[in-house]
């Protein structure tokens, strides 16, 4: 999608911290961190919301449950625990219409949301 922000940071036109890329995803630091380690983990197709996941995406979000682990490892949080959120809808603060996946450690999550 043309005007979607997801879609030109992985084409390159805007720039990001690439943090993780393979051919079905990529991987880069949020602007506006809400933990000390917050990364967005995004697939390279244009998927709008997890509402619009089909069966052929299946191998897609286990690559990106995977993937999210590797980078965790990667970023010295694994061992103490990481949060992995999908928002899906506005009502759910969705804010960027591109599934993707947010990344978070560094803090204690003492709660649920």
């Amino acid at each position: 999608m043309s005007d979607c922000i997801f879609c030109k940071i992985i084409k390159g036109e805007i720039p990001s911290t690439k943090v993780y890329e393979d051919e079905l995803l990529y991987a880069f630091r949020d602007i506006n961190p809400v933990a000390p380690v917050h990364i967005l983990i995004i697939p390279k197709e244009h998927i709008c919301c997890a509402n619009e996941l089909q069966e052929s995406h299946k191998e897609l979000v286990g690559h990106i449950i995977l993937t999210a682990a590797k980078i965790a490892k990667a970023e010295g949080v694994a061992d103490d625990g990481y949060r992995l959120v999908n928002n899906c809808g506005a009502q759910a603060g969705q804010t960027v219409f591109h599934l993707h996946f947010h990344l978070l450690a560094g803090d204690k999550f003492d709660r649920m949301v």
